[in-house]
């Protein structure tokens, strides 16, 4: 695999992941009862989107590290799955 595919797949699987981590942990304006004007209730007061990036590139890493060591880098394939159809030519 190549190292556009590589980065590629890594890139998937860190916004997937930070769409995940995303929600952990905030409170909104509604929760601490100080809701600014012109805002929704539901707008978070502390996002922290720094420390949230950090803990999605480290879980990706974890992600993406167990995928590459155990199906990529041992060259498993969709033809070594047993019950999936194969499409010879003798149809």
């Amino acid at each position: 695999m190549g190292i556009a595919a590589t980065l590629a797949i890594y890139a998937i699987i860190w916004w997937l992941t930070l769409f995940i981590v995303l929600p952990f942990g905030i409170k909104t304006q509604e929760d601490e009862g100080a809701v600014s004007a012109g805002t929704a209730p539901s707008a978070p007061v502390h996002p922290q989107v720094w420390k949230k990036m950090a803990i999605t590139t480290v879980l990706s890493a974890v992600i993406f590290g167990t995928i590459y060591g155990t199906i990529i880098a041992t060259g498993l394939g969709l033809d070594d799955i047993p019950f999936l159809l194969t499409f010879d030519e003798d149809y």
